[in-house]
């Protein structure tokens, strides 16, 4: 008895299956089965189940009931061991890998999909290349060799099992859907926008708005035009650059109140507002595509529908079914945990292992009871903000925690000198030519889009498109910053891999992530039970990654009916 099968669609509608050995090859007779669902449905007793592609096949037995342990997804897993290799951006199909495992031309992935709203799909279309199980167990075989020739084979492993584990956790949260109450969104739109006038126009208080800004300039303002409102402050003798909101909101002009509320209201209405809760809203249930690993970084992304932007005011919407609640679960201050537990500084593990406000601790020890100059000191040595203030703060930082900042300062150097640079389980930064914008949001420095939104206080930050392969500067902050979010997100996949294997036999299910919060929809009678999962989830997932070290990864959790009740 084996506890690893390889399964394979056929092209005929059926599947292929076989045990698998040691080494990854077939131990057993290839079969041919004519349902995916029926063949995992009549072999409990497997423990992991080894396939091209999760979004091509979990969906499928899902809408069957039939849930998967565990799993390999060989496609994901060529990803990581192609960045590993420092061959990032490589195709990363079942086809290329097979391809290069036999010296043929290598063809390209198939393209990436739009969203369609209500969509249950894979991510890849079906014309992607069919690969036979055969084949598929060749390429599957050939990764086996090549996680054991890593820098750390057990890691290696442990992360590519981690990412498999992430990809059952998103088919499960994309067809569970976040509960959502139409409802409650109609009541908070009107409130917000007012009436919504004929023929899909702006709505009342968007039109109010837009007549408040031309009144003030003297003039008609179109204030969705960036172009227009830049113009009509030039006309007033005042100069800007952009029309972000901490750029406009330090002007001394009587457009400023009601473009700053206007812009505010359009980012809801464009958003989040009638036009898409038609489209992506139904039975009760919002379903955005999930899609874990979606960047360099680890963090996810989804494909549609903005979950991971939902505005505060519109998490309202956010409601558990009668009966139910919502256990809305906040890491706490999970960058400098991780940071400690990477470096292996002593002092920082000290203090991340206190019972006490991590920040305050720091504070403590290294500028005199501060907190917010000791939040900004460990922030800044994870994101590189070490100028001005940032450098006098990072240098109290180094003389308490040495080996946590001289950490992320040998993973800046690696990343100015084009080396690659690897999260603890081995992710792998790509190289200068393969950084993008998305890699240049997640290291600290916002899109356009957020910087005219955040409103977060951070100031001024030029965004550069491509930033990350001009500037060696820009690219050794992102390695800086590449070292503590990825490692944050190897940890957080096995964070939900032991909470998913923790409701296993329960109601409850996961049904939102995003970065450090994890919502867990569950009947009442559950949710004590749930909160607990998620704390014993934490701890285990913080020993699997980073080993036995003082460090805890605690959860703020709330169990609410709403999902704006628990910030």
């Amino acid at each position: 008895m084996t506890d690893r099968w390889a399964l394979a669609p056929a092209e005929d509608g059926g599947v292929e299956i076989a045990p698998l050995g040691p080494d990854g090859l077939p131990s057993g007779p290839v079969r041919w089965v004519a349902d995916a669902a029926e063949a995992v449905r009549e072999r409990p007793e497997v423990a992991r189940w080894v396939w091209r592609s999760t979004a091509e096949v979990y969906p499928r037995l899902l809408a069957t009931g039939v849930r998967v342990e565990r799993c390999y997804d060989i496609e994901d897993a060529e990803t990581l061991l192609l960045g590993h290799e420092g061959r990032s951006g490589e195709p990363r199909s079942a086809a290329a890998a097979l391809a290069r495992l036999r010296h043929l031309p290598v063809p390209p992935d198939p393209p990436q999909r739009s969203a369609e709203p209500g969509s249950q799909s894979p991510l890849f279309e079906p014309q992607a290349v069919h690969v036979p199980l055969a084949d598929l167990v060749e390429v599957y075989a050939d990764q086996q060799r090549r996680h054991e020739a890593t820098a750390h084979p057990q890691r290696m492993r442990l992360l590519t099992a981690a990412e498999s584990a992430g990809m059952l956790v998103a088919a499960e949260m994309n067809r569970s859907g976040l509960p959502w109450s139409a409802e409650v969104h109609r009541r908070v739109l009107h409130e917000l926008l007012g009436e919504r006038y004929a023929g899909g126009g702006e709505p009342r208080r968007l039109a109010e708005l837009a007549d408040e800004v031309s009144a003030a300039f003297g003039r008609r303002v179109r204030p969705d035009l960036p172009a227009d409102v830049i113009k009509a402050f030039a006309q007033a003798g005042i100069r800007i650059r952009s029309t972000r909101r901490w750029e406009i909101e330090s002007l001394d002009h009587p457009a400023v109140k009601p473009l700053v509320e206007y812009k505010k209201l359009y980012r809801i209405w464009v958003a989040h507002g009638w036009s898409w809760l038609q489209d992506w809203v139904r039975d009760g249930r919002f379903r955005p595509e999930f899609l874990a690993g979606g960047t360099v970084t680890g963090r996810w992304v989804t494909n549609g529908g903005g979950a991971l932007q939902i505005p505060k005011v519109i998490r309202r919407a956010v409601v558990a079914d009668p009966g139910w609640r919502l256990v809305v679960a906040d890491a706490d201050q999970m960058e400098p945990r991780v940071l400690a537990a990477i470096s292996r500084d002593p002092g920082l593990m000290e203090v991340a292992g206190r019972e006490a406000d991590l920040y305050q601790s720091v504070s403590d020890r290294a500028f005199s009871g501060d907190r917010d100059q000791a939040k900004l000191a460990v922030l800044g040595a994870v994101y590189g903000q070490t100028s001005g203030d940032g450098l006098k703060n990072l240098a109290a930082l180094r003389r308490r925690f040495p080996r946590a900042v001289a950490y992320v300062d040998e993973a800046a150097r690696a990343g100015e000198e084009g080396r690659l640079v690897r999260t603890w389980l081995g992710r792998t930064c790509p190289p200068a030519a393969g950084a993008s914008e998305d890699a240049a949001e997640e290291a600290g420095i916002p899109t356009p889009e957020a910087q005219t939104e955040s409103g977060d206080g951070s100031g001024p930050q030029e965004w550069v498109p491509g930033y990350a392969s001009t500037n060696a500067r820009a690219r050794g902050r992102f390695a800086r910053n590449f070292v503590v979010q990825g490692s944050a997100a190897d940890w957080t996949l096995l964070l939900l891999a032991a909470l998913r294997q923790a409701c296993a036999g329960m109601a409850a299910e996961l049904v939102f992530f995003q970065h450090d919060e994890v919502i867990v929809h569950c009947p009442e009678e559950e949710a004590a039970t749930v909160v607990t999962a998620i704390r014993e989830a934490a701890e285990l997932a913080g020993r699997l990654t980073f080993g036995e070290t003082p460090v805890r990864f605690p959860f703020t959790t709330a169990v609410v009916e709403c999902y704006a009740d628990a910030k």
